[in-house]
């Protein structure tokens, strides 16, 4: 009997030993380390929009239209065609007297002596009566001229002496009563123009 226990006991002390050197030869499960979250790249800085320069005037050219005596039912009809209001009506009872100038016949003080009408961001239709009276008859063909703004006075006086070059001068260039810096001139091809520099 005491051998048979003793088989027993021995045959339990090798299972145990087994397991134990099974157990240290069975592999190790790998445990994988969480791979590190890539850094975020750096926030940009937002460079502050550069304040936009203010937008240079340029030379604008618009059409001027003359008319016998009837300007002003003219441009009601443009302003009903084009919409928007006049920028401007003088008549030439406002004018004051000017020096070597006959007067300004009463019954032509009513007529336009200047008129204006925006008909977009960038163009101005304006327009005049005209007559012996005032020194200019108007016929069909010299009814209109080409109105130029310059944004500068020195650059009207430039624009105003090449057009002149064998050309009639029929305004000189010059300050006047409405505070425009104005001139008119035909080129030597017949064609009229008023050069100025500020308003109209």
């Amino acid at each position: 009997m005491a051998k048979k226990i003793k088989k027993k006991a021995v045959k339990k002390a090798a299972k145990k030993t087994v397991k134990k050197s099974a157990k240290k030869a069975a592999p190790r499960k790998v445990v994988k380390k969480k791979s590190a979250k890539p850094a975020r790249p750096a926030k940009k800085k937002v460079s502050k929009k550069p304040t936009p320069k203010p937008i240079q005037k340029t030379t604008s050219i618009n059409p001027y239209l003359t008319f016998p005596g009837n300007c002003e039912e003219a441009f009601n009809f443009y302003k009903s065609v084009f919409g928007g209001q006049f920028g401007y009506v003088g008549r030439f009872k406002d004018m004051p007297p000017m020096e070597g100038q006959p007067p300004i016949p009463e019954s032509a003080g009513e007529k336009i002596m200047h008129i204006s009408l925006p008909i977009s961001k960038d163009n101005t239709l304006m327009g005049s009566d005209s007559s012996d009276a005032f020194g200019h008859a108007t016929n069909i063909g010299n009814n209109f001229s080409i109105s130029i703004n310059a944004p500068t006075q020195a650059e009207a006086d430039r624009l105003y002496q090449g057009l002149s070059n064998s050309g009639n001068i029929t305004m000189p260039i010059g300050k006047t009563f409405w505070g425009s810096y104005f001139g008119m001139v035909t080129d030597k091809f017949g064609i009229q123009w008023m050069v100025s520099h500020g308003d109209m």
